[in-house]
This record gives C-alpha cells, structure tokens and sequence, in this order.
C-alpha cells in the first residue's frame, strides 16, 4: 500500500459485465476496496445465462467464444481461475447446403501463410475467388487501414473482389467477428480483425466454454469478496456528482460517497446518468452518435443428435453458426439428443420475426445442412433476442469512442464501446475494465500499475508488419 494511504481507496464499479468485472478484479488485487454494483440478479452483463422458464434449462442468451489473439480475456480467465472450463479447437468446419463440409486447419507454414492450404483447398471458392482474396489479403495485412469514411463492402468492391468471395469469405468472418453487415463496418474495424486473426498459428484458435456463462463469471465474484471488496445485485446508479474529493453515487434513492468510481455500462445506460450539465455535453454528443446491432440465438433440443461436430460455420443461409452444446458442455439430461444453439449475428430481419417463424426458418436451414436432423423430432425450442447486443462499428464512430478518463479526475469509463482499438467484443471488454483500472491506480499513487498484457506476438512474415 502506498505511503499517502492511511486506508484502501474506495471504488464503486456500476455495471457486472466484463468490463465491470475486469476493472473490479484488477483494483482488488491491487489494494482497493471494491464495491460492485450490478442491476441484475446475476453477472457477466450480455455474457450471461439463466435458467429459462418455458425450456427448464438453462441458457445462454448468446453463444460467445474467444480466439488466442484475446491475449486480456484470457488473462481473466486465468486471474479468476476459470481458464481451465474454455475448450480450445484449433481447426474450423464450413458446412454448405447440401452438408458438404470443408475443414480449415493450420499447415506448418510460417504466419500469415499457416492455413493457405486449406483455403487453396476450399471447394465452395472458384480460382478466381482465392485470387481475389489473396490480393485483398496483401494489402490488409502490412499497416493498419485507416478510417476514412467508407465502408469495408467498398473497400472490397475496390479491391476487386468477386461477390462470391464476398458471400462466402468476407461475411462469415467479418459479420460474426464485428455483429454488423459489412457495407456498415468500417475499414479500420475489418482490418483490425483480419490483422489480429493472422498473427501466428495460435492467434485464430476458437476457445468455447465448457460451462453455462453466468457459471463462468461467477469466480468474479469470489475473486472480488475474497480480496476484500463486495457485489451488490439488483443495484444500480441512477446519478453521480463528481467533487474535488469524492465521487457521489445515487443508489437506491439515497447517496454513497467513493473515492472513485467506474462507469462500466452501455452508452446507452451512461447516457441516462450523465449530469445535465455543459460539461457533460460533449459526452453525450459522442453518445448519441452510436447506434446498436442486434444477435439472435436460436436454441433447439432435437430427440437424436443430428451432427457429432462440436460447431460448425454455415454458408449462404441466415444461420451463421451451429454450436453443439450438449457436446460442448457435456450436457447429459438430454440422453441420445441433440441441442443446438444456432447464432445469427446483425440479425437485423428477425428482430419483428415471431418465435415460431424464427423457429421454422432455423430447422428448414438447419436439416440442410446436416442430414441426420431431417429425421430427428424437434422437442422444445426458445429465441433469445439481444436486440441492443453491440455498438455499431460504423464508420467514423471510433472517432466518438471515449477514452478511460473523464473530465472528472475521480470518473473513469468503461466498456466495449470505448477507446480499446478493439471492436465489440468480450477481449474489448476486459481490456477497457484493465485500462479504467490501470488510470485509477496510477492516480492513487500506484504509478508502476499494468493490468493490460501485451498482444500475441507476431510469428513467421507477420513479425514484419509489427
């Protein structure tokens, strides 16, 4: 403890998503009292299940998986103990209509080469497609793109590629990596992400929990109580006032004072906290220019298993991904059965779309692909609907996307919309948690705090790009 404390600096975190979590977990291990506030009765944000009542089981609301290019989140996993319930799969299987299935693994190429001969094999791209890839992929891969307005799709469209390597290449990476359609992502969010998945062999490993998600960020919890701090369910701050000397927190209807505090919640939530003052007034502009891109989940028991594949990618259809739960978390209630959560990221046409319809369209698309499910009876079935799932990674927001520091010395931010130079993902998270955290202590007096790791290290070609 630094020489000027006489006591642990008090921390309020409102918000129990990863970026709550991280900034909370970070703080405590260092010393700080931690005070974590959380609205809902449980944690993880919209990395979370629950038991659902018309199913009996318990669900998450949306698959979510990790790559090892996540260097922060798995340091999480292994800060709160849980890095031992990811299930690491280091090869891919595209799926066609049809159910002709292609798998992408690694060769012993050096980085970026390490699957080239598995995509010069894919049967489902003509030559000119893989041609017309590479050619992109050359000029994605030495230096950062910048923003300059356009969208990814015209960037493609620039750069010659064929609308098949579009449909086919493009968006199943691009639309479930950034939850957007792609003539509405950015180039600098689509190349950050093709850079990142290139790094080295290691970097495009899929990591997929063994355990429902709530169960996963449950050791938050027992990793805050036991370095000292607290988590307060179904709490919230409805206002803040920002002093000299403290931080006051409207909670419940009545004031709390901190030293400092952490604002880990959506914008849109951050937004309607915010003191309706001038000097608030150009954080809400920034707010006020995001917009949200929803995700929808489509869970499926079946009464025999149609698949003995743990996931696979989906072609040409609405459902993008399958994900085999009961394999992958050993789910054994459902005997011989299959169940399945299918994920539609930007799943902007099923938002008015009724279950039963969602429901109907998913197990047409799904017996296309897998055969065996167009014998096996559909036992019970839910939609979860993440209609507000992620930020909007549009051109020209990372221009509004706030950094850690406030104009208030004792109010940090934190969330996947902030200044990460990550997209909306769990690893963006974790590391705005980190960087809120790493601001704290280093105005507390702790100047040599680092909670963030650095990225993966660049093998093979990729070490010369940086």
């Amino acid at each position: 403890m630094p020489q000027s404390w006489t006591q642990p600096p008090n921390v309020a975190v409102v918000g129990g998503g990863l970026a709550g979590l991280a900034a909370a977990c970070a703080l405590g291990s260092t010393g700080f009292h931690v005070t974590l506030f959380e609205r809902r009765p449980y944690l993880g944000g919209r990395a979370s299940s629950y038991q659902h009542p018309g199913t009996g089981e318990v669900v998450d609301n949306c698959q979510h998986v990790l790559f090892g290019c996540c260097t922060n989140l798995v340091e999480f996993y292994r800060r709160i103990g849980v890095d031992s319930k990811i299930h690491w799969f280091n090869q891919m299987t595209f799926i066609e209509p049809g159910g002709r299935a292609t798998v992408m693994n690694e060769s012993g190429l050096p980085a970026p080469l390490h699957t080239a001969p598995a995509f010069l094999r894919f049967p489902f791209l003509e030559v000119i497609d893989k041609v017309a890839i590479a050619r992109a992929l050359a000029a994605l891969i030495p230096l950062p793109l910048r923003d300059n307005g356009q969208s990814f799709l015209t960037w493609l469209q620039n750069h010659g590629q064929t609308e098949k390597s579009i449909e086919r290449f493009w968006k199943p990476i691009l639309v479930s990596a950034l939850n957007e359609d792609i003539d509405r992502v950015s180039i600098s969010s689509a190349g950050q992400v093709v850079r990142e998945s290139l790094r080295s062999p290691h970097a495009r490993h899929m990591g997929v929990p063994q355990i429902p998600l709530t169960d996963l960020y449950d050791a938050a919890r027992s990793y805050i109580e036991s370095h000292g701090g607290e988590v307060r369910f179904r709490t919230s701050a409805e206002s803040f006032r920002a002093e000299l000397s403290h931080v006051q927190l409207g909670i419940g209807g009545r004031d709390e004072v901190f030293d400092y505090a952490v604002l880990a919640l959506p914008f849109d939530g951050l937004a309607s906290i915010l003191p309706n003052t001038s000097a608030a007034q150009a954080l809400r502009d920034s707010l006020s220019r995001f917009e949200t891109s929803p995700i929808t989940g489509i869970h499926l028991w079946f009464d025999r298993e149609i698949s003995d594949l743990d996931h696979a990618v989906l072609l040409d259809r609405t459902i993008q991904w399958m994900f085999h739960k009961s394999k992958l978390q050993k789910r054994e209630n459902n005997g011989h059965g299959s169940y399945v959560e299918l994920v539609v990221s930007s799943s902007k046409g099923l938002v008015e779309k009724s279950k039963q319809e969602i429901v109907d369209l998913a197990v047409s698309e799904l017996r296309e692909f897998f055969p065996a499910a167009r014998e096996a009876n559909l036992v019970k079935s839910t939609v979860i609907k993440e209609i507000h799932a992620t930020y909007s990674p549009k051109p020209g927001i990372d221009l509004n996307r706030p950094r850690a520091e406030t104009i208030w010395p004792r109010v940090f931010l934190a969330g996947d919309w902030t200044a990460t130079g990550w997209p909306a993902t769990m690893e963006g998270a974790v590391r705005s948690g980190y960087q809120a955290a790493q601001s704290i202590a280093r105005v507390a007096g702790k100047r040599d705090a680092t909670f963030l790791v650095p990225d993966l290290p660049a093998t093979g070609f990729m070490r010369l790009f940086g």
